[in-house]
C-alpha cells in the first residue's frame, strides 16, 4: 500500500516561530523606513517652509506623486525598474528605498506644518535675544513646532508600519506573507490571521501608549 502524501498540515509551534520571525522582519523594515523617512521628510518640510521658488516648484510636485500613486505601485515599479539602471537591490533593500521615500513625502507636510505653529513674534523674540538662525530652529522652532505635530508623525509611523504588509509583492516574507504561506498550507485563514492581527497588535499597541504617555507629560 502506497503512503498517503498530505498537502496540507495542521498548525504548530514552529509556524508560531515562523509567524514571530516574520512579525521581526516587519519591524525591521519599518523602523529603517520610518527613521530615515523622518529625517529626510523633516528636511524637505523645512524646504518647503523656506519657499525657495526652485525648491518649492520642483519639490512639491515630486512629493505630491509620492503620496498620491499607491504605495503598491511604487513598490513594483521601483523593483523592476531599479536592475535597468544598475541597481540591484533585494527585496529588503528596496521595500526600504521606497517605504522611506513615501514616509519622507507625508512627514514632510507634517514638519513644514510644526515649522508653521510656531508664531513669526517668537521667532523674532528668539533672534533679538541674539540667536542665530539655527538655534533658533533647534532651541525655539523643533521643541514647540515637534509637540504640535508628534501626534500627527506618529499616526504616519503607525501608518507605514501597517503599509510595510505591501512589501511582500517583491517576496519579502514579512507578517503578511508568512501568513499567506501559512494559509496556503495549513487552510487555517481564522487560526492564522488572528496570530497575525495580535501580532501587528503587539508591535503598534506599544508606540501609541508611549506617544500617549509623552503627550501627557508635555501637557503637564
Amino acid at each position: 500500500m502506497e503512503p498517503t502524501i498530505q498537502f496540507f498540515s495542521g498548525f504548530n509551534a514552529n509556524d508560531f516561530v515562523f509567524l514571530a520571525e516574520a512579525a521581526w522582519r516587519t519591524l525591521l523594515i519599518s523602523a529603517v523606513s520610518i527613521a530615515l523617512g523622518t529625517f529626510f521628510g523633516v528636511v524637505f518640510g523645512w524646504i518647503l517652509y523656506e519657499g525657495k521658488l526652485l525648491a518649492t516648484v520642483l519639490l512639491a510636485p515630486i512629493l505630491d506623486v509620492f503620496r498620491s500613486v499607491p504605495l503598491i505601485i511604487q513598490l513594483v515599479l521601483f523593483y523592476n525598474f531599479a536592475p535597468i539602471i544598475g541597481l540591484n537591490m533585494d527585496p529588503f533593500a528596496s521595500g526600504v528605498v521606497v517605504l522611506s521615500i513615501y514616509t519622507a513625502a507625508l512627514v514632510a507636510s507634517v514638519a513644514r506644518g510644526g515649522i508653521e505653529a510656531v508664531g513669526t513674534p517668537m521667532r523674532r523674540a528668539a533672534r533679538s535675544l541674539g540667536m542665530t538662525y539655527w538655534q533658533d530652529l533647534r532651541y525655539v522652532v523643533l521643541p514647540i513646532g515637534g509637540r504640535a505635530v508628534f501626534p500627527s508623525w506618529v499616526g504616519v509611523a503607525l501608518g507605514v508600519m501597517k503599509d510595510s504588509a505591501l512589501v511582500s509583492v517583491l517576496g519579502y516574507i514579512e507578517l503578511l506573507k508568512a501568513s499567506q504561506i501559512l494559509i496556503t498550507r495549513t487552510q487555517e485563514p481564522f487560526l492564522i490571521l488572528s496570530f497575525a492581527g495580535a501580532f501587528y497588535f503587539a508591535l503598534s499597541y506599544p508606540v501609541s501608549l508611549y506617544a500617549e504617555k509623552l503627550e501627557k507629560r508635555w501637557a503637564q
